[in-house]
């Protein structure tokens, strides 16, 4: 994968991949990456009858007269999401029932024929343009219960659905593609991504669209370390098994980074966590283990993605508003503020000094991914006494790396990058 020079043995550990410049982020992908955080919403008809319901059995399904959240307000959902510090939103629009949030003309099960009436998907825009967030779209291709079947009707069917949703609605920042997809799909799916949302952002999407992300291999916010944003191939999986071992490759032949996605409530509680049910509040992440997740997800180059689940009132639950609000909170606190900070370089050894008086436990690096990802290697140095003294070691970094250390307290400082594919363009570094 990486090869070292016969000098380098002797200097630097420097790595020099074979191809590294010829693959470059789109300008979505780096939007994207700039993101950072964002949330995925889940509403089902399912959570008005969660103890009858079977996603294999199709006489579970419930009626549409059940559906009726008589307090929803997306605008709610949007507030609770940026209060978090989060920058997009997606919305499940369609889960693993078939229920549809928009009054679908290709069958009836959906909101138009609900007590509810009101097109969901429609506020949910209207609520993140109000407030600036980016929207995006779930829409699962591989189960429906509604239907039961995935015959060539099926697949007709989703191809109507996806053509309502990404004509009708505007542009999406992401659409996810839960599972992959299958049943046939990519070929029409891929010319109708280029004719009707070319800029969107593929979770699980077909490679050959050119903005597509991955799954980092589990549901836990954890994603493997190091980790780049380059890969030879997506995946395909729904969420249910684990896979490890998921890093990327810094020689890989797509710009495919990884996107962390976990529930706010552990993944024992009902629906694993992504959908809400009585009684659950107790099964909450709490702020500390959520920054647990913002270190693993986004201080490891990928995007985080949070669940946020809605009760059958239509709202975000006051625990989980609490929970969001606090970890918006606790994300300023830590970060707002910087020992030390040096933005725009493009030298192997950066010097800082930190004349704080406060002892160092996090060093971030930001490489500008217009360049794509060149660091393969870096050390992070303290002055003690007279001699430097190595604080931190790391690899891959791409649009973000964070890492913790034991604290320590000096006024100079540096970081060596050890290995680099390529001219250095790096964006930022700052010492917290």
């Amino acid at each position: 994968m990486v090869r070292l020079s016969l000098i380098s043995l002797f200097i630097t550990l420097a790595y020099i991949p074979s191809f590294s410049q010829l693959v470059l982020p789109s300008k979505d992908q780096i939007a994207w990456a700039d993101a950072e955080m964002g949330v995925i919403i889940h509403l089902d008809i399912n959570i008005f009858a969660p103890e009858t319901f079977d996603y294999k059995k199709k006489e579970t399904l419930p009626d549409l007269s059940i559906f009726h959240p008589s307090k929803l307000n997306t605008d709610q959902w949007v507030k609770t999401a940026k209060a978090a510090g989060a920058k997009y939103a997606v919305l499940t629009v369609k889960h693993g029932t078939g229920f549809c949030l928009w009054p679908s003309a290709v069958n009836d099960y959906n909101v138009g024929h609900t007590p509810y009436k009101k097109d969901i998907l429609q506020d949910f825009i209207a609520s993140c343009k109000k407030y600036g967030l980016r929207p995006g779209l779930y829409y699962n291709t591989n189960t429906n219960t509604y239907y039961g079947t995935h015959d060539e009707a099926y697949t007709k069917a989703v191809l109507a659905q996806l053509n309502e949703l990404w004509s009708n609605y505007g542009p999406m920042f992401e659409i996810w593609f839960d599972g992959g997809l299958q049943n046939g799909l990519e070929a029409d799916v891929l010319k109708m991504i280029h004719d009707k949302q070319p800029q969107a952002i593929l979770f699980q999407g077909p490679l050959k669209a050119g903005n597509t992300i991955r799954w980092i291999g589990n549901e836990d916010g954890f994603a493997a370390y190091p980790q780049w944003s380059r890969a030879n191939e997506t995946t395909a999986s729904d969420g249910t098994v684990k896979i490890d071992g998921l890093h990327g490759d810094p020689e890989g032949k797509y710009w495919c980074p990884g996107e962390s996605d976990f529930p706010i409530r552990r993944n024992y509680a009902w629906n694993g966590g992504w959908l809400w049910k009585a009684g659950e509040d107790k099964d909450l992440f709490s702020v500390k283990e959520l920054m647990e997740k913002y270190y693993k997800s986004v201080g490891r180059n990928t995007n985080m993605l949070v669940g946020m689940v809605v009760d059958t009132s239509g709202l975000i639950p006051k625990a989980d508003s609490l929970v969001f609000d606090s970890l918006g909170h606790r994300l300023k606190q830590v970060f707002s503020a910087p020992l030390a900070v040096r933005n725009n370089l493009t030298q192997s050894i950066i010097e800082f000094g930190n004349k704080t008086g406060k002892a160092a436990s996090q060093i971030m690096i930001m490489e500008d991914l217009e360049y794509g990802e060149n660091i393969l290697a870096y050390s992070l140095q303290a002055m003690m006494g007279d001699k430097w003294k190595e604080v931190a070691t790391g690899e891959s970094v791409g649009h973000k790396r964070i890492q913790t250390f034991s604290p320590v307290n000096a006024e100079q400082w540096r970081l060596m990058i050890t290995g680099n594919a390529g001219p250095l363009h790096i964006r930022k570094v700052a010492l917290y």
